[in-house]
């Protein structure tokens, strides 16, 4: 008989091969930004992403099977749908920025800033998507220390991200999208005006 925690490793295999995927996709897109010019920033801490999204995944595994946590019921099927919405964030997020979407910051100088679909509401609606997915994917099966630790993690990550992508961005997009709330939808703002020279 298949059990829950089988059930929730083929999930996160299912998510890791995902990972993979948009990577591919990725690449194909980093390629052709660098074709057009395009110069990325904020490789120091790009690795340390990546190491933290990795370990993330093993970590779920890992304390529901060393731990032995049990399926919780209601608030497993809460984080399954939580992380499932999340999902398809990321997708809406990829489809709407087309060939500039990219796991690292790459600037192609005079792409102007994506302002349709999901980043009508957020500056960073991906980044959203994943601080949901760093509590739901691991409270899918009560994996309760994994999400602490890596929402941790990630928020620490998050913090030198957005801010290196927003300045790497420049005074177009403060201009275009500074009005919006960075990760909590909500009431748009006044614009940031950028600073003086």
């Amino acid at each position: 008989m298949v059990t829950s925690a089988q059930l929730y490793l083929a999930f996160l295999g299912a998510v890791a091969i995902e990972r993979l995927a948009e990577l591919v996709i990725s690449r194909r897109n980093a390629r052709r930004a660098f074709a057009k010019g395009g110069v990325e920033v904020g490789q120091a801490h790009f690795r340390a992403m990546a190491l933290m999204h990795t370990a993330f995944l093993a970590a779920c595994a890992l304390e529901v099977d060393a731990l032995d946590r049990p399926f919780p019921g209601l608030i497993g099927f809460a984080a399954l749908a939580a992380a499932l919405l999340a999902q398809a964030m990321r997708y809406w997020v990829i489809a709407t920025l087309g060939e500039q979407w990219n796991v690292r910051i790459i600037v192609v100088p005079g792409a102007a800033p994506v302002s349709g679909g999901p980043y009508r509401y957020l500056r960073h609606p991906n980044y959203a998507a994943v601080i949901v997915e760093m509590v739901a994917i691991p409270m899918i099966h009560g994996a309760w220390l994994t999400a602490l630790v890596f929402s941790a993690l990630n928020a620490a990550v998050l913090s030198v991200r957005i801010r290196a992508e927003e300045a790497a961005l420049g005074p177009s997009y403060a201009a275009e999208m500074g009005g919006l709330p960075r990760l909590v939808p909500g009431r748009r703002a006044a614009p940031e005006r950028p600073s003086a020279p």
